[in-house]
């Protein structure tokens, strides 16, 4: 049982063991274990002091733990998935195990390996939360200096799910837009407060570090991340990352803005993510190497260096960043993944920069390469060393971290390795550095103090109704109208929506997708708004709901990605590509969702004179000459709730956006835009003589 003590002039102090101090009317936890106070454990002591005394008192086994990041975690882990674990050598069985025990996986990596940053993905419920994370603080306190564990999250809040990458269940917090809806809004107050709102979120379900946010400028129009940035914008982009970090880690009322109530921002990716060649991606070979043809790399470190390591607030700057997986051309010594890269790691970021945070690697770029065409292990550019090398290359680099790594045999044969190059001193002080700026974040978020949840107040928090009404307001809001805003349908109306078909396909780790048919909206939201009939001769209007153009860079070689539904081969394309032997020029692009468009010209024939409206998500720019002649309204949004976009259809809600980023005139002009530079393409002009440019919308403001 967890038990709490209350001190007049410092922290909540619990635990679950009962091994505490009381010295000067004054209760402190017994880290040590044998009724001393130690540094480590006081208080009264700022998070840098407390730090170093700990990491000078742990074993370079504890150390190495520290530097782990664990891969995702699934709780409760049910059989059959990508993360799944046992209980006891068993499958998950919920007559037979409780929902938040710990599995055999967690137990080892806590007890064997020392890992304490854990990474989790999926609740089944807030209840479930506290309890597993107090079960798992449980069993850390009971280990020597009783280091409690650092759980983090990925992104949460978005109001859809995005294929970019693997988002977290959201185990009933509240829903907002996703990054660049936020952007399409364009209010700093209200990503200020969206911070606000994730923060009291996360740590009332134990979470004390955000792996975000992700400031990357999405100057590249088909990347596939771009939909969780905020945008090409860079001044923008620098006020909302100070805003949104700002947020998350100020404690209120805190003197040094840290405290039980602030959350690590881990600020990705540096130097920039967004200018993969031709819009691919980083988390696969295929997409390793980002480029800047317009000469604009400085441009991208901006949001890093005038926003998240300049904060206006008191906590100063992020307390953690990420390294992309990328090559980043022509910016470092080499074609070395950026982690790896000793120019912009040890020399700009921890060097010319100053940055003493924690820098952890993104997931997985320590084990050893697959196929091109895999979600497999990304240590470009050191393919020729061993896993245990990678790791020390990494940690002489200015590295803390680890990202998705178990397992503490290759950090600790790294050790040794460089202890045969460097001797036992340097090895020791490199790793205690580093053991410093972990310990430091979890002493600065009061975790060595007050580690333990309670349920009553996580269940007052999280999702509660104010929240959950403030992100639904910012998802309608976020909502851009380009065409016929004035035209509405209205509730109750007889309503088409065509059913989505989507072809089989590469997933975001690469697994193959099968083929569906899918409803446009969820039925039972559309229901409620409207009489919905399986006909269009017995329908008022037609809603056509559509997704951006969705298209595959890398079948049986590298193909282009697409920004218009109908055929597309890149015969404007790059002759030759800026880095390794990558061009598709003169091949097709494979795309999975063109019957989109199908469904929309079948609305328009079969509709007649009544009115045909689109309703689009956006992951990417989209060529809307295809599109918008054949819809009498068309509005478009970056993730929302089904009910906050069929408010803006029917008129119920109002809807604030502006583009964010321009809707490009055709592939051409994209063809011949530069990876680094924002909105440098001719935009659509639309029948009405709109220019679909950034900044574009016509709902009110």
């Amino acid at each position: 049982m967890v038990q709490r003590f209350t001190n007049p002039d410092g922290p909540t102090i619990s635990t679950a063991t009962g091994r505490v101090i009381e010295t000067d009317g004054r209760v402190f936890r017994d880290l040590a274990g044998d009724g001393q106070l130690i540094p480590a454990a006081d208080w009264r002591l700022d998070a840098t002091q407390r730090a170093r005394d700990l990491a000078s008192r742990l074993t370079v086994e504890q150390i190495a733990g520290l530097m782990l990041y664990s891969a995702h975690q699934t709780v409760p882990s049910a059989p059959g998935g990508p993360f799944s674990g046992t209980y006891g050598g068993q499958p998950y069985d919920p007559a037979v195990h409780g929902a938040a025990d710990l599995t055999d996986q967690q137990r080892d990596f806590l007890l064997r390996d020392h890992i304490r940053h854990v990474l989790v993905i999926t609740f089944s419920d807030v209840e479930t939360a506290v309890a597993w994370h107090n079960n798992m603080q449980e069993l850390a306190e009971n280990q020597p200096l009783s280091i409690p564990i650092n759980f983090s999250t990925d992104p949460r809040h978005g109001a859809s799910e995005s294929g970019a990458e693997f988002k977290s269940a959201s185990a009933a917090v509240s829903k907002w837009p996703e990054g660049i809806g936020l952007a399409a809004i364009g209010d700093v107050e209200v990503v200020r407060r969206f911070a606000d709102v994730v923060r009291q979120e996360y740590r009332a379900l134990g979470f004390a570090t955000a792996l975000g946010p992700q400031i990357d400028l999405a100057t590249e129009p088909r990347w596939m991340r771009a939909v969780d940035t905020v945008g090409g914008d860079v001044e923008r982009a620098v006020a909302f990352t100070r805003a949104y970090v700002d947020a998350l880690q100020t404690t209120p009322g805190a003197e040094d803005g840290w405290g039980h109530r602030s959350v690590i921002a881990m600020v990705k990716h540096w130097p920039g993510g967004g200018t993969g060649e031709g819009g691919r991606d980083a988390h696969y070979r295929f997409g390793q190497y980002n480029v800047y043809p317009g000469g604009n790399a400085a441009e991208h470190r901006r949001p890093f260096t005038d926003g998240a390591f300049a904060l206006d607030g008191p906590t100063g700057s992020a307390g953690a960043v990420m390294p992309y997986y990328s090559v980043s051309v022509g910016e470092n010594e080499g074609e070395f993944g950026n982690s790896y890269s000793e120019r912009l790691i040890r020399d700009e970021l921890r060097g010319t920069h100053g940055y003493d945070g924690v820098v952890c690697t993104d997931w997985g770029i320590t084990g050893d390469p697959g196929p091109m065409d895999s979600f497999a292990a990304r240590c470009f550019g050191v393919e020729d060393l061993t896993v245990a090398e990678r790791h020390l290359r990494l940690i002489c680099n200015g590295i803390d971290q680890f990202g998705g790594n178990n397992d503490a045999a290759p950090v600790l044969q790294a050790y040794r390795l460089g202890v045969e190059s460097h001797g036992e001193e340097f090895m020791r002080a490199r790793f205690e550095e580093s053991a410093v700026r972990l310990l430091r974040g979890m002493f600065r978020v009061g975790l060595f103090d007050d580690p333990y949840l309670d349920v009553a107040e996580s269940l007052a928090v999280v999702g509660n109704p104010d929240f959950v009404a403030e992100g639904f307001a910012a998802q309608v809001a976020s909502v851009i109208a380009l065409k016929g805003v004035d035209r509405p349908i209205a509730k109750g109306s007889k309503v088409w929506i065509p059913r989505r078909h989507t072809e089989a396909h590469k997933g975001f780790m690469r697994n193959v997708i099968p083929a569906s048919d899918s409803d446009g909206l969820g039925r039972d939201a559309a229901a409620e708004y409207f009489e919905l009939v399986d006909e269009p001769a017995d329908a008022d209007a037609a809603l056509v709901v559509m997704e951006s153009p969705h298209s595959d860079p890398y079948v049986d070689g590298f193909r282009p990605i697409s920004l218009q539904y109908r055929p597309y081969r890149a015969e404007s394309a790059r002759e030759a590509s800026l880095a390794g032997d990558r061009s598709y020029r003169g091949q097709e692009a494979v795309l999975w969702n063109a019957s989109d468009l199908t469904n929309l010209e079948a609305a328009r024939d079969a509709m007649g004179d009544k009115p045909v409206v689109v309703a689009m998500k956006l992951d990417t720019p989209v060529i809307l000459a295809e599109v918008e002649p054949l819809a009498d309204a068309l509005f478009v949004h970056y993730g929302v709730s089904d009910r906050a976009l069929l408010d803006v259809v029917t008129g119920a809600g109002v809807p604030g956006g502006r583009l964010p980023a321009t809707m490009p005139r055709d592939m051409e002009t994209i063809e011949a835009s530069a990876e680094d530079v924002f909105d440098d393409y001719a935009p659509y002009v639309d029948s009405a003589g709109n220019t679909y440019a950034t900044g574009f919308g016509l709902g009110a403001r």
